[in-house]
């Protein structure tokens, strides 16, 4: 088994209106978050960002003008429940924040083995159904980090 290196991204995908994109996890039914993932060697935070949202969701980040990185990090305990993925004696994660605008409620294609579901929601209802208390605090600062409305892609 190949583990996983404890660093991370959770990318925020919105829209125009602050609603936001989550997804409903395959190996946990009933909770909610946006894309996750962990970084693989030899790429750059942006890179895993790009990745997993076209891994999770399908969805070409460069094609809404990119994610943007926040430079808003949180350290974390993995959850016991995951904890064999990682290397033994792994106990915590370095999670960084990204975020995608996007023009409206954007075509989605899940990764089965991944998540189940998806919904977008106003980010007020988005946050409190994240199980995450990372995620549920990046949704929060979702309003003070919105500058430009997402592009529509050309």
């Amino acid at each position: 088994m190949r583990y996983k290196i404890p660093i991370s991204i959770l990318a925020l995908v919105y829209t125009n209106d602050l609603e936001v994109l989550l997804l409903e996890r395959a190996d946990y039914p009933g909770y909610w978050q946006s894309v996750t993932g962990s970084q693989e060697e030899g790429e750059t935070l942006v890179e895993t960002a790009r990745r997993e949202l076209a891994e999770e969701t399908g969805i070409d980040a460069l094609r809404y003008g990119d994610v943007i990185d926040w430079k808003m990090q949180n350290d974390f305990e993995i959850y016991r429940r995951w904890a064999y993925r990682y290397p033994p004696g792994t106990t915590h994660n370095t999670e960084h924040v990204f975020a995608l605008a996007v023009p409206g409620h954007v075509p989605v294609r899940l990764a089965p083995r991944e998540h189940l579901h998806y919904l977008w929601l106003p980010w007020r209802e988005a946050a409190a159904r994240c199980f995450s208390w990372t995620n549920r605090a990046a949704i929060e600062a979702l309003p003070a980090h919105v500058t430009t409305p997402p592009r529509n892609p050309e």
